[in-house]
């Protein structure tokens, strides 16, 4: 039993002091970690004096969030520009909880409050989708949008359709263009339930659905280390709640939203951009490529963890000139931002406070090789005329991880059954030439042919047969000459 004070108001003298401006839906380690974090630092540091009501989407109720009225720390520990950081912060942003499964009209009610502006969420991926069943006359719907589109559908009766009752709705699930696909299914809801003509366009003119990216890794509470943190916070708090420093929300939305968001007082890694995709491709070509890249080496070469593949002295020196000498070169955007994040990423891999297996890393490969690996095979041949030979070696051993085994010892993979049955059957077939081409020939999982690609099945079945002769080791020396 910790001797400890439990955290709450009371014992934190922290009292509420922000208007409901914020509903949020949903309250997991993420949200806490990220978005609750930025709005406390808007308060403290830019007066954003906003409060945030948190609504759960799914029955039950959180606990243990309503027992520390809505207090809790972050901690975050990493790298950042090549220094160890540690700090912790106690965010006080959360005013109170919402149930629409216990009282629905509660939820309306909500709805009701003219001071309420931003409304955020995090669903999981799954969470922005369309679900036919749910009804107008639910209390509540089973589905976040159908939810949301009563919500909305609320506020646009009882403030008469003002314009200035409009919401700025800012989703933070990984889904690319979630603002626009919420927005997409509150139509649709809209016309399906037959909902007054004049509500889609107030939604559509009077409302601003913000697509956004979102990057920073939240490990949760820490097990391991609670107990001596909480002794240095002097309170019990059982939402502790672990991430790193490096925090990226990129919001797609008018520049009007500097006027609302004042993120310009602060240092916080928010920016509102007119188009989100080029940062979209920067997170999928450099972050995810490096990652997608190492995984299968790593593993190869008997590694377990990502810092392992960093610090080892021939893979992390190819993984700095990948980035340095294949990817960046390949993308037509502004280099020293490129540069930058890069330098972040290896911060980041590098971050002691985060153990990463590079087999967890490896769930799904099949279908993460083309956005992240061949994106960038296929733009550096076409800008230059050759192949780039550290990525072409991470499509190998990609190749070659999907096998089964290494070295007589099997891999557990995790990807769908009938893709690493698929590969399963081309390496039992044939030579090490054959499954290339048959690997290259699958525009089901590409959605092009790569056979005809010069040099690339050569290069690939070279790296191959390599493997199975030398080990990894070796063709990473060669490449880093």
């Amino acid at each position: 039993m910790s001797t400890l004070p439990q955290l709450n108001r009371q014992t934190a003298q922290a009292p509420l002091e922000h208007p409901d401006r914020i509903v949020q839906f949903g309250a997991g380690n993420f949200l806490r970690a990220f978005s609750d974090w930025a709005i406390d630092v808007l308060n403290a540091e830019a007066d954003f004096d906003s409060g945030v009501v948190v609504v759960k989407v799914t029955p039950g109720h959180y606990d243990d969030l309503d027992a520390q009225d809505g207090l809790y720390h972050v901690r975050l520990e990493g790298i950042q520009e090549g220094e160890f950081i540690q700090s912790n912060r106690l965010i006080t942003c959360i005013n109170r909880t919402v149930y629409p499964y216990d009282d629905f009209a509660a939820y309306l009610a909500l709805a009701r409050q003219p001071e309420v502006r931003f409304l955020i969420s995090n669903t999981t991926e799954a969470g922005i989708s369309y679900v036919e069943s749910d009804k107008a006359t639910d209390t509540p719907p089973s589905s976040f949008p159908a939810k949301l589109t009563l919500f909305l559908y609320e506020r646009y009766q009882h403030f008469e359709g003002a314009a200035d009752k409009g919401c700025i709705v800012i989703p933070t699930e990984l889904v690319e263009d979630n603002g626009s696909q919420l927005r997409d299914i509150i139509l649709r809801y809209a016309e399906q339930w037959g909902l007054d003509a004049d509500f889609a366009s107030w939604i559509s003119d009077h409302n601003i659905f913000c697509n956004t990216l979102v990057d920073r890794i939240v490990t949760g509470y820490p097990t391991a280390d609670a107990d001596e943190i909480q002794r240095q916070l002097g309170f019990e708090d059982k939402l502790l709640v672990m991430g790193e420093p490096y925090h990226s929300w990129i919001i797609e939305g008018p520049q009007s939203l500097h006027e609302e968001l004042p993120i310009a007082q602060t240092k916080l890694g928010i920016k509102i951009v007119d188009d989100a995709a080029p940062y979209r491709e920067t997170k999928v070509r450099i972050l995810n490529g490096l990652h997608t890249s190492m995984v299968p080496i790593g593993i190869l070469l008997g590694l377990t963890f990502v810092r392992e593949a960093l610090d080892h002295p021939a893979l992390g020196q190819m993984l700095q000139d990948e980035a340095h000498e294949e990817i960046i070169p390949s993308m037509d955007l502004d280099k020293d931002e490129l540069t930058q994040f890069a330098a972040d990423v290896f911060d980041r891999f590098r971050n002691p406070s985060v153990h990463h297996r590079l087999l967890t890393i490896a769930t799904n490969s099949s279908a993460k090789e083309r956005p992240r690996i061949l994106s960038t095979l296929l733009a550096y041949h076409d800008k230059f005329g050759e192949l780039p030979p550290r990525i072409v070696l991470a499509f190998a051993a990609f190749i070659r991880l999907y096998k089964g085994e290494w070295q007589g010892e099997d891999i557990a993979l995790s990807d769908d059954a009938s893709i690493l049955a698929w590969f399963k059957e081309q390496w039992a077939a044939g030579s090490v030439a054959d499954v290339v081409t048959a690997v290259l020939k699958n525009e089901s999982l590409w959605q092009q042919d790569l056979s005809a690609i010069p040099g690339l099945h050569a290069m690939l079945t070279d790296y191959l047969t390599r493997m199975d002769t030398g080990g990894m080791q070796p063709i990473i020396e060669q490449i880093n000459g």
